[in-house]
């Protein structure tokens, strides 16, 4: 009998411990966020996706009513910042905003210390962005046509830029020179920001790389550019045809985006972080000002934790071969 009464006290014991517990998580979460959020950016500041996160924190920041700061963890074509955020305390303070590197990661590393499907709680997609085939300013072709003829002419002095191992644009060059069947050099940079400033001083010669990061440059004349990787044109410059027009068939490549908190976050602050994402993504001005840059918004539907990790596991399984083809790997 006192066997029975002292674990019926212990049981007791424990879960008053427990609801407890869950008390403390649920006042924990109701008063989220209670200090600066960080919105953590895998590449270099002035690339696409921070270019991206800036305008994505500013709206976010309205819901949540508190300052979404943007913070840079470049390196390691992304994992780095992914890992960071993979082993952060799971508290809702840093969300990870990651492209389609996060699908290619586990063909392309070793040892990727964490897992994309498993080590993260997701919370929805954010935008599309499509990319661009673009040259420095000086490079004597003046459509894609001259271009591949320029290529195939010129392949051991030519060089492809990219923003690392793992980058989209890194992805997309590897593409584009299987699909052409020339393989050239490629220089990988610390982030697509250092990339542009080399293909516009004339360091390298040719990249392919998202509009929100091209854009720009491509309507103040500094680059040259011979298509996008869209089905359809880029409002922002429907001049440029895309490359599957010009006879690249079927060449698609859009960079895709979405929100990740780490493992074992509570519910009620991944739904917090969530309604704000939801919030931004319908909202006018921050969809007029993707457009601007190329890029479009996700619908609402997509901008949900059980969507993004649907289409995380698709892109996994569809780049996974087509690496391991190219034998691109990293340590």
């Amino acid at each position: 009998m006192a066997n029975l009464w002292k674990q019926t006290s212990i049981m007791r014991t424990f879960f008053g411990v427990l609801v407890g517990l869950v008390a403390c998580i649920a006042v924990y979460a109701q008063d989220y966020p209670t200090r600066p959020v960080s919105l953590i950016v895998p590449f270099a500041a002035g690339g696409p996706t921070d270019t991206l996160a800036r305008n994505l924190a500013q709206h976010m920041s309205k819901t949540l009513k508190q300052q979404v700061i943007v913070e840079n963890r470049a390196g390691a074509g992304g994992t780095l910042a992914a890992n960071v955020v993979a082993k952060s305390k799971p508290d809702g303070y840093s969300v990870l905003i990651a492209h389609i590197g996060m699908a290619t990661a586990p063909a392309l590393y070793r040892k990727l210390p964490f897992n994309p499907l498993t080590d993260f709680e997701y919370i929805g997609q954010v935008a599309d962005v499509p990319m661009t085939l673009i040259s420095r300013a000086g490079l004597p072709a003046a459509n894609y046509k001259e271009l591949v003829t320029y290529i195939k002419a010129n392949r051991e002095k030519l060089n492809l830029g990219n923003a690392g191992l793992g980058a989209a644009s890194h992805l997309c060059g590897l593409l584009f020179m299987s699909r052409i069947g020339v393989d050239i050099q490629t220089i990988p940079y610390n982030g697509t920001g250092p990339a542009m400033t080399a293909l516009m001083g004339g360091q390298i010669d040719l990249m392919c790389d998202q509009t929100t990061n091209t854009v720009a440059p491509i309507l103040a004349g500094r680059v040259n550019v011979f298509g996008v990787t869209s089905k359809t044109r880029v409002a922002s410059i429907p001049y440029v045809p895309t490359l599957h027009e010009q006879g690249l068939k079927d060449f698609e490549v859009a960079v895709w985006h979405g929100l990740y908190l780490a493992k074992g976050t509570p519910k009620p602050i991944l739904d917090k972080i969530n309604a704000a994402l939801v919030a931004a993504v319908t909202d006018e001005q921050f969809k007029q000002s993707l457009i601007k840059l190329g890029g479009a918004a996700v619908t609402v539907d997509r901008a949900t934790p059980d969507s993004l990790a649907k289409h995380l596991k698709a892109e996994i399984e569809k780049w996974g071969p087509i690496i391991k083809k190219a034998g691109t790997y990293a340590d």
